[in-house]
């Protein structure tokens, strides 16, 4: 059954065209994420989509199929005035929110406001006199009569799973991101027959993401979005449409099958290109040994070499120039130093005693819930906020860049080329090279002509992506990153992520994004609450396995140690669980598994000797160049021999 047709679809912003006759086909129970570069019209397209703008196209369809219901979240939705959590909540046209409403009015005269929701879901509320009047009598009968006892528990749940418990607080006094939970939460609850989701992960922390993920993925469920998560796309989606130069490319299948189909067709266009450069040669040089030639004919073989010129230049990939090679600044023994540090707020706590040396070259990522005090462990970092007790030491030679949640404050009026060079003219290379700022907004997806475009006319998105350009061209040697992928776009961050791939210096991450956790971050520190912060040795991914199997362990009532549990492989080599099933390894394969033990050791215990060496202070450069070299060579030897002893640990 097909839910939405557009035909010849196309629109503009101003005199920039952002998408011109494209087409796009959605069936019932297709599941599709959109890709493209912020500014390109991504939401402009998802608002055509969902009814809330037309189209400019002459001759343009835009079909909705009669009688199906749209639920449409905008990345700043707009709620009418007055409003608290619980009404914004609740559509008046459904019969079941009336009901629940009229019984909670009754039970407000009666009882304190906090107590609004509080009747049991089972739907066996005591109806005494003593408890209320006629007027709630008849509520609560009205609530048997349509069976809302059940209705009324999961609007509780669902604003429970996104922690909006305070029914009766105004959605005027809310913060954007409380918001944009709120109009999720409205929007679930609704069940619409499509849904049209503008970046529905963000704000939500990852509990939040992973429950939305698992709702989503429900059969029923017809769904166009944008989202910068890729494990989400990956685990939700069954194609991707991809909006670039103006039109749209569908690959069917998951995140990863987009991955692999692009490639392989940018890898064809570059054969062509390779191939067409070859006839282009020839052509270029009949162009300019005949400048004379004026026939009709050799006029039309002039053009065709330029029309081909031009779309061989668009095939062009420019993947090399993204590599980069930032100089490293130099760090000395000494980078930033927490001495039993704590820090509360009234009777909150959020550190307690924590103390911790960073190290060069060092990448951490910071987990936990909103409000854990992930952002003011950041601000104790950088010495923007005191300790409560102990102290915070920084090196002499640490430069911090601090990429901040709630951004910078860009002048409207510049330039976004000037924006950047208002911070700097050029970051320095390697081999005495440098990198202009031109340069560096190219390699971020500003080309030269946007590059002259005032800040005030770039979108949410590409504001974000400028203001991470104007930390990043400070040259800092320790940089913070506080939630950097809300509001950036997939290829951005996957730009950013080559990026901070190569960066030499030390790299503390906060974000809700698992995927460019998983990437970046050699180990975590876990804001656990209560102060408590937890250093974990892996990736996010391994952390949230591990977190999974205790919620199992417990479960079943065999509790196993943190230690036990662990996916890591260092962890997981020291005991190999016993398995029922006899082992299928050939004593070849046993004695390869004991070999790779003692090869691992030895591996693990002179990269040990090497993370010893980089905190010394007489470190000089060249050395430091040298151990990186042979850390960066040893750690691939260590990832194929865990690799190889994991998939025989496996058989065994």
């Amino acid at each position: 059954m097909n839910f939405l047709t557009l035909e010849n679809v196309s629109k503009s912003y101003g005199e920039k065209l952002l998408f011109q006759n494209i087409s796009l086909h959605i069936d019932k129970g297709q599941k599709i994420g959109l890709i493209a570069k912020n500014g390109t019209g991504k939401s402009t397209l998802m608002r055509v989509i969902a009814g809330k703008e037309g189209s400019e196209g002459e001759g343009s369809k835009i079909i909705i199929r009669k009688g199906i219901r749209i639920g449409w979240l905008d990345q700043e939705p707009n709620f009418a005035p007055g409003l608290d959590v619980l009404s914004a909540v609740l559509d008046p046209s459904n019969p079941l929110v009336r009901v629940v409403q009229r019984y909670e009015k009754a039970l407000l005269h009666h009882e304190n406001p906090l107590a609004r929701l509080s009747q049991n879901a089972a739907g066996e509320p005591s109806t005494s006199e003593s408890e209320g009047g006629d007027e709630l009598t008849e509520a609560i009968a009205e609530m048997d009569q349509q069976n809302a006892w059940t209705f009324e528990a999961k609007v509780k749940e669902t604003l429970s799973r996104f922690r909006m418990n305070e029914y009766e607080q105004q959605v005027s006094t809310l913060s954007g991101g409380q918001q944009k939970r709120l109009a999720l939460v409205k929007i679930i609850l609704e069940e619409p027959d499509f849904l049209i989701l503008d970046e529905p992960t963000n704000h939500l922390d990852v509990e939040m993401i992973e429950w939305l993920e698992e709702y989503l993925q429900q059969p029923g469920i017809t769904l166009f979005m944008v989202t910068h998560d890729r494990y989400f796309l990956e685990n939700v989606c069954d194609s991707i449409i991809e909006l670039e130069g103006g039109q749209l490319r569908r690959y069917s299948g998951s995140y990863s099958d987009y991955l692999e189909k692009k490639a392989l067709r940018e890898e064809n266009e570059a054969t062509t290109y390779d191939r067409q450069n070859k006839l282009l040669k020839n052509e270029l040089d009949w162009v300019r040994k005949s400048p004379q030639a004026r026939t009709t004919k050799a006029k039309a073989r002039v053009d065709a070499y330029f029309n081909r010129r031009e779309v061989n230049d668009s095939l062009k990939k420019t993947k090399d120039e993204m590599s980069l090679s930032i100089k490293e600044t130099w760090l000395g023994g000494k980078i930033v130093e927490l001495h039993n540090v704590s820090k509360s707020f009234g009777d909150k706590k959020l550190i307690e005693h924590f103390s911790y040396k960073f190290k060069r070259r060092e990448r951490v990522g910071i987990v936990g819930q909103n409000g854990s005090g992930k952002s003011t462990f950041l601000q104790i970092i950088t010495q923007l906020l005191p300790p409560d007790t102990g102290k915070v030491v920084v090196g002499d030679t640490v430069t911090f860049g601090h990429y901040r949640q709630e951004g910078l404050h860009l002048k409207e009026d510049r330039r976004v080329i000037d924006a950047v060079r208002d911070i700097a003219d050029y970051i320095p290379l390697d081999k005495g090279k440098e990198l202009s700022a031109a340069q560096l907004l190219e390699r971020f997806l500003f080309s030269r002509p946007q590059q002259q475009v005032y800040v005030s006319q770039l979108s949410g998105g590409e504001k974000r992506r400028l203001y991470l350009l104007t930390v990043l061209m400070k040259n800092p040697n320790f940089l913070i990153l506080d939630e950097p992928t809300n509001d950036l776009d997939v290829l951005t961050l996957q730009v950013l992520e080559d990026f901070l791939e190569d960066y030499p210096g030390c790299l503390v991450v906060v974000t809700h994004d698992r995927y460019f956790m998983d990437r970046l971050v050699d180990h975590l520190f876990i804001f656990e609450g209560d102060g408590k912060v937890k250093d974990f040795n892996g990736t996010y991914a391994e952390y949230r396995a591990q977190k999974r199997s205790e919620s199992v362990a417990v479960g079943s009532g065999s509790v196993q140690s943190a230690s036990q549990q662990s996916t890591t492989f260092a962890k997981a080599s020291a005991g190999k669980t016993v398995n029922s099933q006899p082992s299928t390894l050939s004593s070849t394969e046993r004695n390869e598994m004991k070999k790779l033990d003692r090869e691992v050791a030895t591996l693990e215990g002179r990269k040990k000797q090497i993370l010893e060496r980089f905190n010394a202070a007489d470190l000089g450069a060249d050395e430091a160049g040298k151990l990186s070299a042979e850390l960066g060579k040893l750690q691939e030897e260590l990832e194929v021999k865990e690799m190889r002893w994991l998939e025989l640990a496996e058989r065994g």
